[in-house]
This record gives C-alpha cells, structure tokens and sequence, in this order.
C-alpha cells in the first residue's frame, strides 16, 4: 500500500486510466472492464482493475487541480510501477472551432500552476505528451464520428476567475483549451520515464457559454473512454 492508495503490490495494472471524478471511476469499471476488483476506496477515491479486450487494465480516481493529480500520479509510478498513466477528464474550450462535445487531445501544456517554477527553479519548462500514445489516440478518434483537435491545453489552478485577461492572451496565441490536472501529470512523468497523455471531451465553450447536459456528458465520456483505452493497449 502507499499513503493513498490501499492496493497492496500487483493490485494495479500497468496502464491506468485516470479520472478526476471517482464516481466515474466506477463508470468505467462497470461498463468498459471485465473481472473487476476495487483495490481502493481510500478517502472515496475509488481505484478498479479489470481485462480490456483480454489485458489488464485499472482506472483511479486523481481528484481535482494539479497537487491532487500529482499524489495520486506519484504513488501509481513509484509505489506501483505503473507504465501508461492517460487523464480522460474534461476541459472547457478556448478557440471559436472547437464545440461541445469535441475531443482534444493535449500535445503540450501551458500553465500558470507554479509546480513547474518550483521544480526548476523560475526557469519555464514545457511538459509534453508520450507521442506514440498521442499517435494512438488520435487515429482511435478518427475512426469515430467525432471531431478531434489536438495541440497546447492551458492548466490553471483556478476554476473560478474575476480577471480574464491571462486566458484572452493563451487564446490569442492558438492555445485550444483549459483544464486542471495535465501539468502535473505530464511533468511527473518526464521525471520518471513513463509514458502519459492527456484525452479531453469539451464540456464547456468558453466564448460562447455553452455547457454539456448531463446526457451529452455520458455519451462523449463513453467515446473518450474507448478512446484512450484502445490508445493505451496498442501503443
């Protein structure tokens, strides 16, 4: 077991699919996996392994922003060794193409967290995507009737924000979408050698206010989900 996580040593798969929303943890487990076993409900942070067409793979709960993200990643590569760690959350879009329902799919990220100034001292540092994921995960998108962008995300640490100027700028300089959790992950995994990306499904349209009904949000999860896990088991 490590502090977070109470799977003992061989609970975890190799490649782990990582939702911030434990209960959607439990989604994927109930309708993607076969052999399901629940190796975590530590702090209702609920982790599951199962059999994707006959490979075995777990889904974990990370929570919400990067400090959350980044214990959960940390205890999964080193305490549990795991090798394919894909975030599949949502994002809220930042340029005028990108609709509702849409995935994107993170090469790179930007960020105001300052996770990546303390690590490097005030030096910028741009996290990346594992492309061999990246490359699956796009051409898994295309075979399906949705629309795919892939490019620079935006992390923040705030959800809620009075002032907007610092993301009319990352609009203005291409960037596709915002999110919370990416930096971290992507950081954490250049500092250990393993392979992650990023799959997102555009929950909400930041220039003209639209946002998924609950309905809509099942439907485009679904996708995403076989997505990155058709993604992770054949890259």
């Amino acid at each position: 077991m490590s502090r977070h996580l109470g799977a003992k040593k061989g609970e975890v798969a190799d490649i782990v699919l990582l939702p911030g929303d434990p209960l959607r943890a439990k989604f994927v487990a109930e309708h993607f996996l076969d052999e399901v076993n629940c190796y975590n409900e530590v702090r209702g942070m609920y982790g599951y392994t199962g059999l994707y067409k006959g490979i075995r793979v777990s889904v974990q709960g990370t929570g919400m922003g990067n400090p959350s993200m980044s214990i959960y990643a940390t205890e999964l590569i080193v305490d549990y060794e795991v090798k394919k760690l894909i975030r599949i959350g949502t994002c809220g879009a930042m340029q005028k193409e990108i609709n509702i329902r849409d995935i994107v799919i993170a090469q790179a990220v930007s960020s105001d967290s300052n996770m990546t100034d303390k690590i490097f001292h005030g030096c910028n540092y741009a996290p990346t995507a594992d492309f061999s994921l990246l490359m699956k995960a796009y051409q898994q998108a295309q075979t399906k009737q949705v629309s795919v962008f892939v490019g620079n995300i935006y992390n923040s640490d705030e959800f809620y924000r009075e002032n907007l100027d610092r993301l009319h700028k990352f609009m203005d300089f291409g960037v596709l979408a915002v999110e919370m959790e990416s930096t971290a992950l992507y950081t954490l995994a250049a500092k250990y050698g393993v392979k992650v990306l990023s799959i997102l499904t555009v929950g909400s349209q930041l220039l003209t206010q639209e946002h998924l009904t609950h309905q809509e949000s099942e439907q485009s999860f679904y996708e995403m989900v076989e997505i990155a896990l058709n993604a992770a088991i054949e890259s």
